[in-house]
Protein backbone atom coordinates (compact mmCIF):
# COMPACT_ATOMS: atom_id res chain seq x y z
CA UNK A 1 0.00 0.00 0.00
CA UNK A 2 1.54 3.13 -0.48
CA UNK A 3 1.77 5.88 2.30
CA UNK A 4 -0.63 8.43 1.14
CA UNK A 5 -3.19 5.29 0.24
CA UNK A 6 -1.97 3.86 3.68
CA UNK A 7 -2.70 7.56 5.37
CA UNK A 8 -5.83 7.88 4.12
CA UNK A 9 -6.99 4.59 4.91
CA UNK A 10 -5.65 5.08 8.20
CA UNK A 11 -7.40 8.45 8.72
CA UNK A 12 -10.98 6.32 7.52
CA UNK A 13 -10.43 3.71 10.51
CA UNK A 14 -8.85 6.11 12.59
CA UNK A 15 -6.04 4.07 13.18
CA UNK A 16 -3.65 6.81 13.19
CA UNK A 17 -3.90 8.80 16.17
CA UNK A 18 -0.31 10.77 16.53
CA UNK A 19 -0.68 13.10 13.78
CA UNK A 20 -1.03 16.50 14.86
CA UNK A 21 -4.63 17.74 13.98
CA UNK A 22 -4.22 20.18 11.15
CA UNK A 23 -2.37 17.47 8.83
CA UNK A 24 -3.18 16.17 5.75
CA UNK A 25 -2.37 14.55 2.62
CA UNK A 26 -1.13 17.74 0.93
CA UNK A 27 1.07 17.86 3.87
CA UNK A 28 2.50 14.62 3.87
CA UNK A 29 3.04 15.17 -0.07
CA UNK A 30 5.25 17.84 1.54
CA UNK A 31 7.64 15.56 3.34
CA UNK A 32 10.97 14.22 2.30
CA UNK A 33 11.11 10.59 3.21
CA UNK A 34 14.80 8.97 4.26
CA UNK A 35 14.53 4.61 4.76
CA UNK A 36 17.30 3.72 7.43
CA UNK A 37 18.18 0.79 5.68
CA UNK A 38 19.96 3.31 2.86
CA UNK A 39 22.97 4.25 5.76
CA UNK A 40 22.28 1.27 8.55
CA UNK A 41 20.92 1.13 11.74
CA UNK A 42 23.41 0.26 14.94
CA UNK A 43 22.65 -2.98 17.24
CA UNK A 44 22.90 -5.68 14.30
CA UNK A 45 26.36 -8.21 14.86
CA UNK A 46 25.62 -9.90 11.33
CA UNK A 47 24.83 -8.33 7.87
CA UNK A 48 23.72 -11.30 6.62
CA UNK A 49 20.46 -11.83 8.35
CA UNK A 50 17.20 -13.12 6.28
CA UNK A 51 15.50 -9.87 7.25
CA UNK A 52 16.86 -6.31 7.93
CA UNK A 53 16.25 -6.24 11.02
CA UNK A 54 16.64 -9.52 12.74
CA UNK A 55 19.47 -10.28 15.34
CA UNK A 56 20.98 -13.19 14.14
CA UNK A 57 22.28 -14.55 11.19
CA UNK A 58 20.37 -16.24 8.74
CA UNK A 59 22.72 -19.53 8.92
CA UNK A 60 21.28 -19.54 12.86
CA UNK A 61 17.61 -20.67 11.59
CA UNK A 62 17.73 -24.33 12.29
CA UNK A 63 20.46 -24.18 14.50
CA UNK A 64 19.25 -22.33 17.39
CA UNK A 65 15.92 -23.76 19.14
CA UNK A 66 12.80 -22.19 17.17
CA UNK A 67 11.88 -19.93 19.91
CA UNK A 68 15.59 -18.59 20.19
CA UNK A 69 15.04 -17.88 16.59
CA UNK A 70 11.62 -16.37 16.60
CA UNK A 71 12.63 -14.00 19.21
CA UNK A 72 15.86 -12.81 17.30
CA UNK A 73 13.28 -11.73 14.84
CA UNK A 74 13.02 -8.62 17.22
CA UNK A 75 14.38 -5.41 16.61
CA UNK A 76 15.66 -4.99 20.77
CA UNK A 77 18.54 -2.50 21.09
CA UNK A 78 18.67 -1.21 17.39
CA UNK A 79 18.88 2.39 16.53
CA UNK A 80 19.06 4.48 13.64
CA UNK A 81 20.84 8.35 13.91
CA UNK A 82 20.47 11.17 11.85
CA UNK A 83 21.21 14.55 11.76
CA UNK A 84 18.64 17.47 10.41
CA UNK A 85 17.09 20.98 11.89
CA UNK A 86 13.32 20.10 10.90
CA UNK A 87 10.87 21.10 14.03
CA UNK A 88 8.55 17.92 12.67
CA UNK A 89 9.95 13.94 12.44
CA UNK A 90 7.51 11.85 11.25
CA UNK A 91 7.83 8.07 10.89
CA UNK A 92 6.72 5.35 8.18
CA UNK A 93 7.07 2.09 9.72
CA UNK A 94 5.65 -1.32 9.83
CA UNK A 95 6.15 -4.16 12.22
CA UNK A 96 6.03 -7.91 11.83
CA UNK A 97 2.93 -8.56 14.74
CA UNK A 98 0.34 -7.31 15.23
CA UNK A 99 0.07 -8.26 18.60
CA UNK A 100 1.30 -4.61 19.73
CA UNK A 101 1.21 -4.75 23.18
CA UNK A 102 1.35 -6.79 26.36
CA UNK A 103 -0.85 -7.42 28.98
CA UNK A 104 2.27 -6.53 31.33
CA UNK A 105 4.27 -4.02 28.90
CA UNK A 106 2.70 -1.12 27.01
CA UNK A 107 2.31 -0.95 23.26
CA UNK A 108 4.90 1.83 23.38
CA UNK A 109 7.79 -0.96 24.89
CA UNK A 110 6.91 -3.75 22.79
CA UNK A 111 6.16 -1.84 19.09
CA UNK A 112 6.81 1.96 19.71
CA UNK A 113 9.52 4.06 17.89
CA UNK A 114 11.61 6.05 21.15
CA UNK A 115 13.02 9.12 19.34
CA UNK A 116 15.98 11.23 21.69
CA UNK A 117 18.16 14.00 20.85
CA UNK A 118 21.63 15.15 21.71
CA UNK A 119 22.19 18.42 23.24
CA UNK A 120 24.93 20.94 23.32
CA UNK A 121 26.62 18.96 26.09
CA UNK A 122 26.44 15.96 24.09
CA UNK A 123 24.59 14.20 26.11
CA UNK A 124 21.33 12.02 25.00
CA UNK A 125 17.69 13.69 25.84
CA UNK A 126 14.52 12.16 25.59
CA UNK A 127 12.47 13.82 23.26
CA UNK A 128 9.01 11.52 22.17
CA UNK A 129 7.53 8.34 21.83
CA UNK A 130 5.06 6.60 19.21
CA UNK A 131 2.07 4.98 20.62
CA UNK A 132 1.30 2.51 18.38
CA UNK A 133 -2.40 1.85 17.45
CA UNK A 134 -1.79 -0.33 14.16
CA UNK A 135 0.77 -3.17 12.73
CA UNK A 136 1.68 -0.23 9.80
CA UNK A 137 1.65 3.78 10.69
CA UNK A 138 2.48 6.89 9.15
CA UNK A 139 2.83 9.24 12.49
CA UNK A 140 4.26 11.92 13.34
CA UNK A 141 7.01 10.93 16.43
CA UNK A 142 7.31 14.71 17.11
CA UNK A 143 6.08 18.06 15.77
CA UNK A 144 6.90 21.70 17.22
CA UNK A 145 10.87 21.22 17.72
CA UNK A 146 12.36 24.14 19.24
CA UNK A 147 14.37 25.48 15.84
CA UNK A 148 17.90 24.27 15.48
CA UNK A 149 19.85 21.64 13.72
CA UNK A 150 20.91 18.95 16.30
CA UNK A 151 21.44 14.94 15.84
CA UNK A 152 18.68 12.45 17.03
CA UNK A 153 18.35 8.51 17.30
CA UNK A 154 15.62 6.58 16.99
CA UNK A 155 15.27 3.57 19.13
CA UNK A 156 13.36 0.40 17.37
CA UNK A 157 10.44 -2.00 19.44
CA UNK A 158 11.69 -4.19 21.88
CA UNK A 159 9.19 -7.46 21.86
CA UNK A 160 8.52 -6.55 17.60
CA UNK A 161 9.72 -7.23 14.55
CA UNK A 162 10.22 -4.41 11.93
CA UNK A 163 9.47 -4.78 8.53
CA UNK A 164 10.85 -1.78 7.57
CA UNK A 165 11.44 2.30 8.78
CA UNK A 166 11.54 5.59 6.86
CA UNK A 167 12.11 9.23 8.72
CA UNK A 168 10.34 11.80 7.68
CA UNK A 169 10.98 15.54 7.41
CA UNK A 170 9.71 18.33 5.53
CA UNK A 171 10.67 19.06 2.21
CA UNK A 172 13.50 21.68 2.30
CA UNK A 173 14.75 20.42 5.93
CA UNK A 174 18.70 19.82 6.38
CA UNK A 175 18.84 15.49 6.75
CA UNK A 176 22.07 14.12 6.98
CA UNK A 177 22.40 10.65 8.08
CA UNK A 178 24.49 9.42 10.83
CA UNK A 179 26.14 6.16 10.10
CA UNK A 180 26.59 3.00 12.52
CA UNK A 181 29.51 3.64 14.73
CA UNK A 182 32.49 1.19 13.79
CA UNK A 183 34.09 0.79 17.02
CA UNK A 184 32.96 -2.07 19.01
CA UNK A 185 29.66 -2.59 21.01
CA UNK A 186 28.92 -3.92 24.23
CA UNK A 187 27.40 -7.28 23.85
CA UNK A 188 24.35 -8.29 25.92
CA UNK A 189 23.65 -11.81 26.18
CA UNK A 190 20.55 -12.59 28.62
CA UNK A 191 17.13 -13.08 29.00
CA UNK A 192 13.58 -11.39 28.75
CA UNK A 193 15.24 -8.43 31.05
CA UNK A 194 18.17 -8.33 28.83
CA UNK A 195 15.61 -8.16 25.99
CA UNK A 196 13.60 -5.24 27.43
CA UNK A 197 10.74 -6.18 29.34
CA UNK A 198 9.05 -4.68 30.69
CA UNK A 199 9.65 -1.07 29.57
CA UNK A 200 7.56 1.40 28.78
CA UNK A 201 9.41 2.33 25.95
CA UNK A 202 12.78 1.25 23.51
CA UNK A 203 15.03 3.35 24.92
CA UNK A 204 14.87 2.59 28.81
CA UNK A 205 15.92 -0.84 29.19
CA UNK A 206 19.45 -0.77 31.01
CA UNK A 207 21.40 -1.78 27.27
CA UNK A 208 20.60 1.09 25.64
CA UNK A 209 20.57 3.67 29.03
CA UNK A 210 24.03 2.08 29.06
CA UNK A 211 24.82 2.35 25.54
CA UNK A 212 23.90 6.62 26.12
CA UNK A 213 25.47 6.65 29.52
CA UNK A 214 29.05 4.94 28.11
CA UNK A 215 28.69 6.43 24.21
CA UNK A 216 29.09 2.60 23.20
CA UNK A 217 27.25 1.22 20.32
CA UNK A 218 25.28 -2.23 21.76
CA UNK A 219 24.17 -5.15 20.67
CA UNK A 220 21.40 -6.39 22.59
CA UNK A 221 20.85 -10.44 22.42
CA UNK A 222 18.37 -11.15 24.99
CA UNK A 223 15.85 -14.22 24.57
CA UNK A 224 12.84 -13.94 26.88
CA UNK A 225 12.88 -17.43 28.59
CA UNK A 226 15.59 -18.55 26.86
CA UNK A 227 18.50 -17.05 27.89
CA UNK A 228 20.46 -20.52 28.65
CA UNK A 229 23.45 -19.99 27.67
CA UNK A 230 23.10 -23.04 25.35
CA UNK A 231 26.45 -23.68 23.30
CA UNK A 232 25.05 -23.28 19.83
CA UNK A 233 24.09 -19.26 21.04
CA UNK A 234 27.55 -19.54 22.58
CA UNK A 235 28.93 -20.34 18.87
CA UNK A 236 27.75 -17.67 17.23
CA UNK A 237 28.31 -15.06 20.29
CA UNK A 238 31.99 -16.16 19.77
CA UNK A 239 31.86 -14.91 15.84
CA UNK A 240 31.39 -11.28 16.96
CA UNK A 241 34.29 -8.91 18.62
CA UNK A 242 32.86 -6.98 21.11
CA UNK A 243 34.53 -4.67 23.84
CA UNK A 244 33.13 -6.71 26.43
CA UNK A 245 30.71 -9.53 26.70
CA UNK A 246 27.82 -9.13 29.39
CA UNK A 247 26.49 -12.34 30.37
CA UNK A 248 23.14 -12.51 32.17
CA UNK A 249 21.33 -15.58 32.20
CA UNK A 250 20.49 -16.24 35.72
CA UNK A 251 16.90 -15.73 35.03
CA UNK A 252 16.41 -18.10 32.88
CA UNK A 253 18.19 -21.22 34.43
CA UNK A 254 17.97 -23.27 37.42
CA UNK A 255 21.42 -24.30 39.40
CA UNK A 256 22.30 -27.35 37.72
CA UNK A 257 21.66 -25.81 34.35
CA UNK A 258 24.66 -23.13 35.53
CA UNK A 259 27.08 -26.06 36.80
CA UNK A 260 26.71 -27.81 33.19
CA UNK A 261 26.77 -24.53 31.17
CA UNK A 262 28.63 -21.47 32.81
CA UNK A 263 32.16 -22.56 32.71
CA UNK A 264 32.25 -24.11 28.68
CA UNK A 265 30.54 -21.23 27.73
CA UNK A 266 33.37 -18.63 29.28
CA UNK A 267 35.89 -21.21 27.83
CA UNK A 268 34.33 -20.77 24.54
CA UNK A 269 34.17 -16.93 24.25
CA UNK A 270 38.03 -16.91 25.53
CA UNK A 271 39.26 -18.91 23.08
CA UNK A 272 37.54 -17.49 20.50
CA UNK A 273 38.51 -13.79 22.24
CA UNK A 274 41.18 -13.86 24.51
CA UNK A 275 41.50 -10.18 25.17
CA UNK A 276 37.78 -9.33 25.38
CA UNK A 277 36.07 -8.68 29.18
CA UNK A 278 33.58 -10.56 30.24
CA UNK A 279 30.64 -10.05 33.18
CA UNK A 280 28.92 -13.02 34.79
CA UNK A 281 25.89 -11.54 36.16
CA UNK A 282 23.41 -12.89 38.57
CA UNK A 283 19.90 -13.11 39.14
CA UNK A 284 18.44 -10.25 39.84
CA UNK A 285 16.36 -11.27 43.41
CA UNK A 286 12.54 -11.52 42.97
CA UNK A 287 10.23 -8.37 44.37
CA UNK A 288 8.69 -10.77 46.62
CA UNK A 289 11.08 -12.98 47.56
CA UNK A 290 10.94 -12.50 51.16
CA UNK A 291 7.26 -13.94 50.74
CA UNK A 292 7.56 -16.61 48.55
CA UNK A 293 9.56 -19.36 49.59
CA UNK A 294 11.08 -21.25 46.29
CA UNK A 295 11.95 -18.28 45.09
CA UNK A 296 14.73 -17.69 47.65
CA UNK A 297 15.99 -21.40 47.29
CA UNK A 298 16.14 -20.38 43.32
CA UNK A 299 18.21 -17.67 43.65
CA UNK A 300 21.11 -19.19 46.30
CA UNK A 301 21.15 -22.28 44.31
CA UNK A 302 21.81 -20.62 40.59
CA UNK A 303 24.22 -18.27 42.17
CA UNK A 304 26.07 -20.67 44.26
CA UNK A 305 26.51 -22.09 40.80
CA UNK A 306 27.73 -18.90 39.11
CA UNK A 307 30.00 -18.30 42.16
CA UNK A 308 31.83 -21.81 41.99
CA UNK A 309 31.69 -21.08 38.14
CA UNK A 310 33.90 -17.57 38.34
CA UNK A 311 36.01 -19.38 41.45
CA UNK A 312 36.76 -22.16 38.80
CA UNK A 313 37.70 -19.68 35.69
CA UNK A 314 39.42 -17.67 38.00
CA UNK A 315 41.50 -20.58 39.02
CA UNK A 316 41.98 -21.96 35.59
CA UNK A 317 43.95 -18.24 34.83
CA UNK A 318 41.07 -16.87 32.74
CA UNK A 319 41.77 -13.00 32.28
CA UNK A 320 39.78 -9.83 32.47
CA UNK A 321 36.74 -11.82 34.21
CA UNK A 322 34.26 -9.30 36.38
CA UNK A 323 31.25 -10.65 38.50
CA UNK A 324 28.04 -8.69 39.64
CA UNK A 325 26.14 -9.66 43.13
CA UNK A 326 22.35 -10.14 42.02
CA UNK A 327 21.34 -7.85 45.36
CA UNK A 328 23.29 -4.70 43.47
CA UNK A 329 20.19 -4.90 40.31
CA UNK A 330 17.31 -3.88 42.13
CA UNK A 331 16.65 -1.95 44.96
CA UNK A 332 16.25 -2.32 48.59
CA UNK A 333 12.47 -0.95 48.45
CA UNK A 334 11.06 -3.75 46.07
CA UNK A 335 9.30 -1.18 44.23
CA UNK A 336 11.26 -1.09 40.88
CA UNK A 337 9.51 -4.36 39.14
CA UNK A 338 6.24 -4.39 37.25
CA UNK A 339 5.03 -8.01 38.48
CA UNK A 340 8.27 -8.99 41.05
CA UNK A 341 10.52 -10.40 37.91
CA UNK A 342 10.72 -7.94 35.37
CA UNK A 343 11.58 -4.49 35.97
CA UNK A 344 10.13 -0.94 35.68
CA UNK A 345 11.82 1.86 33.92
CA UNK A 346 12.99 2.27 37.65
CA UNK A 347 14.27 -1.06 37.59
CA UNK A 348 16.32 -0.97 34.55
CA UNK A 349 17.87 2.72 36.00
CA UNK A 350 18.98 1.04 38.84
CA UNK A 351 20.74 -2.16 36.86
CA UNK A 352 22.09 0.15 34.58
CA UNK A 353 23.60 2.09 37.98
CA UNK A 354 24.83 -1.41 39.05
CA UNK A 355 26.31 -2.58 35.88
CA UNK A 356 27.64 0.64 35.03
CA UNK A 357 31.08 0.97 37.39
CA UNK A 358 32.10 -2.74 36.65
CA UNK A 359 31.49 -1.54 32.87
CA UNK A 360 33.62 1.32 32.97
CA UNK A 361 35.95 -0.99 34.53
CA UNK A 362 35.99 -3.38 32.52
CA UNK A 363 36.26 -1.49 29.46
CA UNK A 364 39.01 0.81 31.27
CA UNK A 365 36.67 3.68 31.11
CA UNK A 366 37.41 3.90 35.21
Amino acid sequence: MRRREFLSAGLAAGAISLLPASWSLADDAKMSWHDVQEWGIEGKGWTDTAKYFDRLPAKAEGVVRPPVWSLSRHSAGMLVRFRTDATNIMADYKVTSSGLAMPHMPATGVSGLDLYAEDDEGNWRWVSVVKPTSQQMTTSIVSGLIPGERNYAVYLPLYNGTEYLKIGVPSGSSFTPIEPRKEKPILFYGTSITHGACASRPGMPHPAILGRRLNKPVINLGFSGNGVMEPEVADLLAELDPAVYVIDCLPNMLGPQVAERAVPLVKKLRAARPETPIVLVEDRTYANTPFLQGRAKRHADSRTALQAAYKELQAGGVQQLSYLEGEKLLGADRDDTTDGSHPSDLGFYRQADALEPVLRKALGMA
